[in-house]
């Protein structure tokens, strides 16, 4: 099984903490939050994991390279940028990567959380969809793509950062899905997957509501409560 982790953002929410790191490595509880993540995937048998880079990725390679000495079953590999292509394009342009592949999984690095991969992952292969949305509960919808389930769990309506939100269930950056996604990927140099794929796969995908700690550190209020909840 392998991963997308989409950190190639400047994080300038997040300044001055992002001044001289990139946003995947500001520290959470002592360690760089791509520390959490490698430990994520670990533990749900990820065996290889793509991480995009742009903004000051020479502290990701330097992580890259103590990590993959330590032979923990998961490797990490590094895509730069040198344009960004959005959340979508970078997964386009490396589709060879999961080639071989049932399954893979696309996650935003903004986000701090112990989702049980494992379990989104059965539910995925349960429902047969196309695509499975983590979704969580928000308080500030308005800056979310929101989604709306039937009682199947089926998505039946997706609006990426409405103006007037029909409800509080947000997308929270984790999908599992396989290759006929990019059936659905237009032929744009930038690709947005909350603006260019998502609002396509609507009554093809499902929702997945994450019970487990999430929270998206972009911001410094948001970082400062991870520093006060995160517990591992």
């Amino acid at each position: 099984m392998k991963a997308f982790l989409l950190a190639a953002g400047y994080g300038t929410r997040l300044r001055p903490l992002t001044d001289s790191i990139p946003k995947c490595m500001v520290p959470i509880c002592g360690r760089p939050l791509l520390c959490w993540w490698m430990d994520l995937f670990e533990k749900h048998s990820i065996t290889e994991v793509l991480i995009n880079t742009h903004y000051l990725p020479d502290a990701v390679r330097k992580f890259i390279e103590v990590y993959n000495k330590q032979n923990t079953g998961t490797k990490l590999i590094e895509f730069y940028e040198e344009k960004l292509l959005g959340s979508g394009g970078t997964i386009l342009v490396n589709r060879s990567f999961i080639e071989n592949e049932e399954n893979f999984f696309v996650c935003y690095a903004d986000n701090l959380t112990n989702t049980d991969l494992s379990k989104m992952l059965e539910f995925h292969k349960k429902k047969q969809s196309l695509l499975t949305m983590g979704l969580f509960h928000t308080n500030k919808p308005k800056e979310c793509g929101i989604a709306a389930i039937n009682d199947q769990q089926l998505i039946y309506n997706f609006v990426e950062k409405p103006i007037n939100p029909k409800n509080d269930l947000a997308n929270a950056g984790i999908y599992v899905t396989d290759k006929t996604i990019f059936d659905y990927f237009p032929q744009n140099n930038f690709i947005d997957f909350g603006k260019d794929i998502l609002p396509n796969l609507v009554n093809k995908m499902y929702g997945y509501e994450i019970k487990d700690y999430l929270l998206d550190i972009g911001n410094l209020d948001n970082y400062q409560k991870a520093e006060e909840e995160w517990h591992q």
